[in-house]
């Protein structure tokens, strides 16, 4: 052991006793469960690409129902919050 001389770290040569490799990519790399099903994940650089592929994702599988209900839930929760400030809802109303 020298005194200018760092030690080096040691390397283990890790192989799970009962796992067999499929050659599919690396059995230790994490990741998501639904990356391959979606655009927005992948080699996209720049927040102006990922702006531009996640809005053409929402486009792309947008659902007529949900939309509605979501619009619906918001207006009710607005005339609630109205409601609880004591708006004055008559102008809303002609007469």
């Amino acid at each position: 052991m020298g005194i200018l001389k760092t030690r080096k770290n040691k390397k283990f040569e890790y192989e799970p006793r009962y796992f067999k490799h499929d050659g599919e990519g690396s059995p230790y790399q994490i990741r998501h469960r639904f990356d391959e099903h979606r655009s927005t994940v992948g080699d996209t650089s720049g927040l102006k690409n990922k702006v531009k592929s996640a809005l053409a994702d929402l486009r792309r599988s947008s659902d007529r129902n949900t939309s509605r209900r979501l619009v619906i839930i918001v207006a009710v929760l607005v005339f609630l919050f109205l409601l609880l400030i004591d708006f004055d809802l008559s102008i809303f109303y002609q007469g």
